[in-house]
């Protein structure tokens, strides 16, 4: 009899915790709610994969906050706000206007503020983010 008082005990207080855990998160786990958002696969895939674009000598491309950028062929060069210049991940450095960038090293634009690359020669890159070709 004490067994299986303490088994309807236990189970009571176990059901209990599922549902005062329950409410307190809101109520509801549905999807599609603001706590937990609904978004497409294109929504994803914009987001997280890189999109190769290819620029000609003389253009510039400057991104967005948050911006990567990997060049992958040609020769480019940094532009920088006039005060502080583009992150090179790759060799810890912040490259200012007309600095070359290497090959193959990831590029972040910390802000929205004109900071990107030139293409000095035919060039292909790899982006992740909002940019605009100039």
């Amino acid at each position: 009899m004490k067994k299986r008082t303490l088994i309807i005990g236990m189970t009571a207080v176990i059901i209990f915790g599922l549902t005062f855990g329950y409410a307190a998160s809101g109520g509801t786990t549905e999807p599609g709610t603001e706590s937990d958002p609904l978004v497409s696969k294109s929504y994803v895939d914009a987001k997280t994969m890189y999109t190769p674009i290819q620029l000609t000598a003389g253009q510039r491309l400057v991104g967005s906050e948050g911006t990567e950028i990997i060049l992958r062929s040609g020769i480019a060069t940094a532009i920088d706000n006039g005060a502080n210049g583009v992150s090179d991940i790759t060799a810890g450095a912040d490259l200012m206007t007309g600095t070359q960038v290497g090959l193959n090293h990831l590029l972040l634009v910390p802000r929205d503020d004109g900071r990107g690359i030139t293409a000095v020669t035919d060039i292909w890159v790899m982006i992740r983010g909002d940019y605009t070709i100039n």
